[in-house]
C-alpha cells in the first residue's frame, strides 16, 4: 500500500481526533467482488470491523438490483445479517416528487426505488406514448433501441431528464463492462438534455451518505472518479483500492487519497495501523 504524500495525517485527523474509530462507506463492484466473484479476505476484513462496533454503509452506483438483494449477496459472502446497502437508485429516488409520472429505464432496484416514493413509475419498454414528469435512467441489462427511443421522446417532450449516475463501466471477472453512464450518454445525445445526476459523487448521493454517517468516515473504491470525488466532496480520506477499475498503471489520480491498496484486507490493514488502540 501506498500514503499519499502530505495527505494521510491530515485526513486522518480531520475525521478520528475526537472518535478514534472511523466509519466506513465501501463501494462493491470492484472492492467486495467482481461480478460473482467475492475479492478475496473483503467479507472477512469488514466482518472484523463490524465486530469492532464499526459501522460500515457498503455504496454502490449499480442501481439495477435492490438494495435488499445486496445485502443477501453479503450475507452469503459471509457478512453478518443487517448490512446497510445504499444505491444511486436510492439517492435519484430523493430527487423525484410523489405526484410525478415517472418513465423508467433501468432494473427492478431502479424502479422499487422509484415506486417506494410514491411516483408512478412505467417502464420504458412499454412507454410508446403518454405524457411524462421525469425520465429516469440506471443500469438496464435489458437495454434495447426501443428502451432508448421512448426515454429520449419522453424527454423531447418535455419530462425532466435524471440519471442515477454515470460511471463509464464497472468491473466484474472479464474485465470492463459498459456502465450506465454508457445508456445516459444515448439518451442525452438523443434528446438534446443533459441529466441531472444522482449518484457517487454527487450531492444527493453525498447528502444521504451524511445523514447515515453524521461523524464521517472513510470512503474506499476502486474509481477516483466516482468514489474519489466523492470523499473529497464530503470531506472524508479516500482509500483507493486496486482490485476494480483503477490499476498500477493508472496511478497516480487526480484526486486525494489517504492510501492506495492492493485490495480491501490491505485497506483495513493500514488503517488498523492508524489507529491501533481500536483493535
Amino acid at each position: 500500500m501506498v500514503a499519499h504524500p502530505g495527505t494521510s495525517n491530515h485526513l486522518r485527523a480531520r475525521v478520528w481526533d475526537d472518535d478514534p474509530v472511523p466509519d466506513w462507506v465501501v463501494d462493491l463492484d470492484g472492492v467486495v467482488w467482481l461480478g460473482a466473484e467475492p475479492v478475496p479476505g473483503a467479507a472477512e476484513s469488514l466482518s472484523g470491523r463490524l465486530a469492532l462496533g464499526e459501522r460500515v454503509v457498503f455504496c454502490t452506483n449499480n442501481s439495477s438490483e435492490r438494495g435488499q438483494d445486496k445485502a443477501a449477496a453479503l450475507v452469503s459472502h459471509g457478512l453478518p445479517k443487517g448490512v446497510e446497502v445504499v444505491t444511486s437508485a436510492d439517492a435519484v429516488a430523493r430527487l423525484v416528487e410523489p405526484s410525478w409520472n415517472v418513465l423508467c429505464l433501468g432494473g427492478p432496484g431502479l424502479r422499487e426505488a422509484l415506486q417506494s416514493v410514491g411516483a408512478s413509475v412505467v417502464d420504458s419498454a412499454e412507454a410508446d406514448t403518454g405524457s411524462f414528469d421525469a425520465v429516469v435512467v440506471g443500469l438496464d441489462r435489458q437495454l434495447d433501441y426501443h428502451r432508448i427511443d421512448n426515454a429520449a421522446r419522453a424527454v423531447r417532450n418535455g419530462a425532466r431528464l435524471f440519471a442515477s449516475n454515470t460511471d463509464s463501466t464497472f468491473p466484474d471477472t472479464t474485465g470492463l463492462r459498459p456502465g450506465c453512464g454508457a445508456i445516459v450518454a444515448a439518451v442525452a445525445t438523443a434528446s438534446g438534455s443533459s441529466p441531472i445526476v444522482a449518484g457517487k459523487p454527487e450531492e444527493p448521493m453525498a447528502d444521504l451518505l451524511r445523514e447515515r454517517l453524521p461523524r464521517g468516515g472513510v470512503v474506499v473504491g476502486d474509481r477516483a472518479d466516482t468514489d474519489g470525488r466523492l470523499a473529497e466532496r464530503l470531506g472524508w480520506p479516500f482509500v483507493l483500492v486496486l482490485s476494480g477499475v483503477t490499476r498500477r498503471s493508472d496511478l497516480p489520480v487526480d484526486v486525494p487519497t489517504a492510501c492506495i491498496a492492493e485490495d480491501l484486507p490491505a485497506a483495513v490493514r493500514t488503517l488498523d495501523s492508524w489507529y491501533p488502540g481500536s483493535v
